[in-house]
């Protein structure tokens, strides 16, 4: 595919938004920071994220192992056709990178670039939660983005500095070409059995400390369960 190229960058505030009374359960009131805009010009990259871009629920968004969320913009065409509607575009999944060049099959785990006056490095794949399924009034969404396999992934910030969009990242270091985002994702999300894969894909240094905690319980026999995650207050109990 090439180098990956920084199409846009985008951050956004938290707002509150839906009804408490609200009957559907997909209306009622929320708070996220998803609805990103477009930034033009430098932005600061600090080690927990862009200058003027905030997270909801800083215990599961956020932080130095997210700090960048990447989205393939390619992959919009996708969602267009799979969910039949226009309304899902670009910076539809809370990006903060819109990415070219790049998607989950060619961007691999500790792959480091130089961006900007920043250096960052690739630390997991997203695993989607129940507020894209929220923005777009559909359940079972965020299953559908992680069975899909297009979940973008994050980066962590090694070097802090002014970044802008219109940017090729440049790879400094690719230390493990067997971890893509894509086998990642499989080993999480499809070969759940194969305490092999889970061990190794544990062992990998540069991979999340979260992603890392989740496959060693899978070791010791705790399976998590994802229902939480994708369906959160969305489905009633």
């Amino acid at each position: 595919m090439g180098q990956p190229f920084v199409k846009q960058l985008r951050t956004g505030k938290v707002k509150e938004m839906g009804r408490e009374d609200a009957k559907n359960l997909l209306d009622r009131r929320w708070q996220s920071a998803i609805f990103k805009s477009e930034r033009k010009g430098p932005v600061m990259l600090y080690k927990t994220g862009l200058e003027a871009d905030e997270v909801a629920d800083t215990k599961v968004h956020g932080g130095p192992e997210k700090a960048l969320f990447a989205y393939p913009a390619q992959h919009y065409l996708f969602w267009q056709q799979e969910l039949e509607t226009d309304e899902i575009d670009i910076g539809g999944m809370g990006e903060n990178l819109v990415i070219e060049g790049a998607d989950e099959y060619t961007t691999f785990i500790g792959d480091t670039y130089k961006f900007g006056e920043a250096i960052i490095q690739v630390s997991q794949p997203r695993q989607p939660c129940w507020k894209p399924a929220r923005r777009y009034k559909i359940l079972d969404f965020a299953l559908r983005i992680q069975n899909s396999g297009k979940t973008g992934w994050y980066y962590r910030v090694i070097q802090e500095g002014y970044v802008e969009a219109g940017a090729t990242l440049e790879l400094i270091e690719r230390p493990y070409p067997e971890w893509s985002i894509a086998a990642c994702n499989e080993v999480m999300h499809i070969h759940k059995d194969d305490l092999r894969l889970a061990y190794e894909l544990a062992s990998c240094p540069l991979l999340a400390k979260n992603w890392k905690r989740t496959l060693t319980k899978r070791l010791r026999g705790q399976q998590s369960n994802v229902k939480k995650r994708v369906y959160g207050p969305n489905l009633d109990e």
